[in-house]
């Protein structure tokens, strides 16, 4: 028998039409940002003010309109010029260890800048500590087994023990971290924002981290600048949802990690992540997607990390909380609130742009230029499932694989399930966060000249977004 490679066409230099048209088509792209932003916060604007139940005065953001300014507000446009400025030729030229250790220092100062703008005790020891989030109940946590076993009884509301908000939302995973910062003296609002700040700076090493053992090198260090000014830093200081994306992408990272040792802890930590928030189910996507990726041993690292996310599993089962009794509780808890007012019409589109304020406004060129690569990547791979039924087994792989294009797309995916859903409406600008960091990746297919002025603009809708709003709720 004899096989058919498919036919390739190699790659040309683009000439001087070909930059100006990606360039327009990017543009395009910014402009229809702008123009969805611009609707959800006008429809949004009309429906509060005809009582329509939105539950947002900022809508399509979780705040209040508040302009002001702190004393955060010079450091954030100090870190801000310096990264715009100097940030895109570190990440060419630094050596990668010191790379790493300067971009995670930079994400640690931009995050907390952001947060001081709303003050020390508004904007960190005081947001975490409200009736709705996980401390309020964590003096009343004196038996972690018994609250493990007797979690779900507290899920749904009216009842005379019933979670708080947040944590009744949520998998005992998360309330578990601030039981524990509490059990080893680092309890209150202040330790609790710290962690969130601490973990959530993270991402931008472990997104980076991923990419390059994914053989995407060049790709984390153009990622590496604009996951620094990630305008989600602004619900990352502080909130839990920072060390949800910190432990998604840490377990996705290790999952990416060449050889199998690290396959067993990406699963712990990705089966944690399962328990620290019920729509992080969907990052199982991404874990596909990374696994699809490697260049080997890709069974065998699914079966490891499976094992891992069993065993985390089994030990909250062994524990008296099983992941889908909760489930089902939440989603019935979950229309005992604001869901039942919020409007599925408006929330399934304005997500997106609550979506687009948290990634910043690269997310949609750079997500437009993956696409076409993933689509002509997929038609690849057909064509070759067709050749190896025709002829027998094809040599090589048609399909690029290249984690610039397929994780930004898994995790466009995994946002347009979750919205699809019904059970994300309103407050995804810190909800869908363990996804948003993962879309600026694509960024390495916008030209390279062009890459400051998306890094300004990823800063600028930051500032915007923290002095023009109150985003404390």
């Amino acid at each position: 028998m004899t096989t058919h490679p498919p036919r390739t066409t190699a790659h040309r230099p683009a000439g001087p039409a070909r930059p100006a048209a990606g360039r327009r088509r990017d543009l395009t792209v910014l402009a229809v940002e702008a123009a969805l932003l611009g609707a959800a916060v006008v429809v949004g604007a009309v429906l509060n003010a005809r009582g329509a139940g939105l539950h947002a005065d900022a809508a399509p953001l979780y705040a209040t309109w508040r302009p002001h300014v702190g004393w955060g507000t010079g450091p954030a446009l100090l870190v801000a010029a310096v990264v715009v400025r100097y940030g895109p030729g570190l990440a060419r030229r630094a050596p990668w260890a010191r790379l790493l250790a300067a971009g995670y220092l930079a994400t640690l100062a931009w995050t907390l800048s952001l947060a001081l703008v709303d003050g020390w005790s508004a904007g960190l020891t005081r947001r975490l500590t409200v009736q709705a989030e996980y401390l309020h109940e964590v003096p009343g946590v004196r038996d972690v087994p018994a609250m493990l076993a007797g979690f779900t009884g507290r899920i749904l509301d009216f009842g005379p023990d019933s979670w708080s908000t947040h944590t009744a939302a949520h998998p005992p995973g998360a309330l578990l971290i601030f039981v524990g910062l509490d059990r080893i003296g680092l309890g209150g609002g202040a330790w609790a924002a710290l962690a969130c700040v601490l973990a959530g700076a993270t991402v931008s090493v472990s997104v980076p981290v991923a990419l390059r053992a994914l053989g995407a090198e060049a790709a984390a260090r153009a990622a590496l600048p604009l996951l620094v000014l990630l305008p989600g830093a602004v619900w990352v200081g502080a909130s839990a949802d920072g060390i949800f994306a910190a432990v998604v992408a840490a377990g996705l990272a290790l999952l990416a990690r060449p050889g199998r040792w690290a396959a067993l802890p990406a699963g712990l930590l990705l089966g944690y992540a399962l328990h620290l928030s019920y729509g992080l189910v969907l990052a199982g996507v991404l874990a596909l997607a990374v696994v699809t990726l490697r260049p080997a041993d890709r069974w065998r690292t699914l079966a490891l990390a499976g094992a891992g996310v069993a065993a985390v599993t089994g030990a909250f089962v062994a524990a008296g909380f099983w992941w889908l009794d909760g489930y089902h509780l939440v989603v019935e808890r979950y229309y005992q609130g604001w869901a039942a007012d919020r409007p599925y019409g408006y929330w399934v589109w304005a997500n997106l742009a609550a979506l687009l304020l948290a990634a910043g406004p690269v997310a949609g060129p750079a997500l437009a230029r993956a696409v076409g690569p993933a689509v002509a990547d997929a038609r690849r791979a057909l064509a070759a499932a067709r050749v190896r039924r025709a002829d027998g087994p094809a040599t090589g792989s048609p399909v690029r694989r290249d984690p610039a294009v397929w994780l930004p797309v898994a995790a466009a995916v995994a946002v347009l399930a979750a919205d699809a859903s019904g059970l994300s409406k309103a407050e995804v600008e810190r909800i869908w966060l363990p996804f948003a960091v993962w879309l600026p990746v694509a960024a390495a297919r916008l030209p390279a000249v062009d890459r400051r002025w998306w890094l300004a603009g990823q800063a600028a809708v930051a500032l915007a977004v923290n002095h023009l709003l109150w985003t404390v709720s």
